[in-house]
């Protein structure tokens, strides 16, 4: 299959042909979970982004190396901490174990590397050095050892803002030792009530990284100066990533850090941004108490990565009911478990040139619901293994049906199984009414019965 994709660049903000720098493999940094609490909805809207863009370009026939990081300490790390009196390790090793639990049950792979920011340290400490040693990071009188920012040219090329712009911004706000608003922190000086295990020794004195030379560091060690695509969420375009540009470009010696870079759109709650810092956010266990995991994943692919999306139980609804159709089309009709794909078929081919503009799930999502409605007519087997591979490209339909519509919270299937037989010997003995009663009972429930030539099967409604 032709290798062809079109890919919007944040930074030249515009959709363009896409070329790895070494042919037949990508090379991808994502910027992962500062992981001192349980993951909201709004993490995983960039989860799933960046699992299809990954599962797509292997689709494709490209190799792919995915580098999603651990941030594992930093101010909230250390301050969730010191609330719970438990050491820094123990709070993030019992947050990542749950993250994973959650990423799994989204049905999310696993990344090539996931590398959490503690283990690279020396990394950060020799970029800091190498931006000292060319002028661009300076000792600050505070302990601290700051970027310069006008001392790199290049600065805000990400954000498409003048520096006078950025310096009115309310998150550059003049702090300690600074010699301009701007300036961002390299290395954070260690402060008394700190807990030690946030303390390293350095050539700066005893203290931990900022955040965003972590990046940089864990960026240089596991993909190298130049690399393919660098990922994350619209609200990290300015200043983390501005900032990643500016360290990892500054220290270089090659110049280009990503060649492209790629934004999901933001997760929002009655119109405005979920995050924890607003306190209007839902953790994905929570909502998974109500929704399962394919429900809430087909939810997100129902709209292109790059758009904002309102988040509300009316929408998952939908969603899980349109799930059903598709599942519904596949329930009761052979195939195989890992389908061919057949790229030369009209929907194959539809579908592949969506995705390869720009992930556009949405349109990829409609090829299915074509098929599921020619699976509907024909009961066809290759119609039902097309649906079911295109389906796996995005991580979708890989439940046996009847189990997917039989799920569901409060089923009971041993009553229903017993209502059934019940119900049986009602129509056997010619007693429609209690017949009728027993499925009018069980539709209450949200119990669907299909009577078919096999016997009868239920369904959630």
């Amino acid at each position: 299959m032709p290798m062809s994709i079109r890919i919007h660049n944040s930074l030249t903000r515009t959709v363009e042909p896409f070329t790895p720098i070494d042919p037949g493999h990508v090379r991808m940094y994502v910027c992962g979970i500062t992981i001192y609490d349980y993951c909201h909805v709004g993490h995983a809207r960039f989860l799933i982004a960046f699992d299809i863009v990954s599962r797509w370009l292997r689709t494709l026939g490209y190799r792919v190396t995915y580098v999603r990081n651990i941030t594992d300490v930093d101010d909230k790390i250390i301050r969730r901490s010191l609330e719970r009196g438990i050491p820094i390790r123990q709070l993030t090793t019992e947050m990542t174990q749950a993250m994973h639990e959650d990423v799994a049950a989204l049905g999310i792979e696993p990344p090539t590397f996931e590398p959490r920011a503690t283990e690279h340290v020396p990394g950060m400490l020799a970029l800091i050095e190498t931006l000292e040693a060319k002028g661009l990071a300076y000792r600050a009188s505070d302990g601290d050892v700051n970027f310069a920012v006008r001392k790199f040219p290049g600065y805000g090329k990400l954000s498409g803002k003048s520096l006078d712009q950025l310096r009115a911004g309310e998150r550059v706000a003049v702090l300690g030792g600074k010699q301009d608003p701007l300036d961002f922190v390299l290395w954070k000086a260690a402060k008394d009530e700190e807990p030690e295990d946030a303390k390293w020794d350095s050539a700066f004195g005893r203290g931990r990284p900022g955040w965003h030379i972590e990046c940089s560091a864990m960026c240089k060690a596991l993909l190298g100066e130049q690399f393919d695509i660098h990922g994350g969420g619209m609200d990290l375009m300015f200043p983390h990533h501005e900032n990643e540009i500016a360290q990892s470009e500054g220290a270089s010696q090659s110049g280009q850090f990503a060649n492209v870079w790629m934004h999901n759109g933001l997760l929002q709650l009655d119109n405005e941004k979920m995050s924890k810092s607003l306190g209007n956010f839902f953790t994905i266990r929570e909502v998974l108490e109500r929704y399962d995991g394919e429900t809430l994943r087909f939810f997100f692919l129902r709209s292109h990565y790059r758009s904002a999306l309102n988040f509300s139980d009316a929408n998952l609804d939908d969603a899980r009911n349109a799930l059903r159709r598709l599942y519904t089309a596949l329930d009761g009709v052979e195939t195989s478990s890992t389908p061919e794909i057949n790229w030369a078929q009209p929907q194959a081919a539809a579908f592949r040139a969506a995705m390869n503009d720009d992930f556009a799930t949405p349109e990829a999502v409609a090829v299915l619901f074509d098929l599921a409605g020619e699976l509907n007519r024909t009961r066809s087997c290759e119609t039902a293994a097309l649906l079911k591979g295109l389906g796996a490209t995005l991580g979708l339909l890989a439940q046996p049906p009847r189990s997917f519509l039989q799920g569901g919270q409060g089923v009971d299937e041993a009553y229903i199984a017993a209502r059934i037989e019940a119900r049986a010997a009602a129509k056997k003995a010619r007693d429609f009414a209690l017949a009728d009663a027993i499925r009018a009972e069980l539709a209450a429930l949200g119990v669907e019965l299909k009577d078919l030539a096999q016997g009868t099967v239920w369904v959630r409604a």
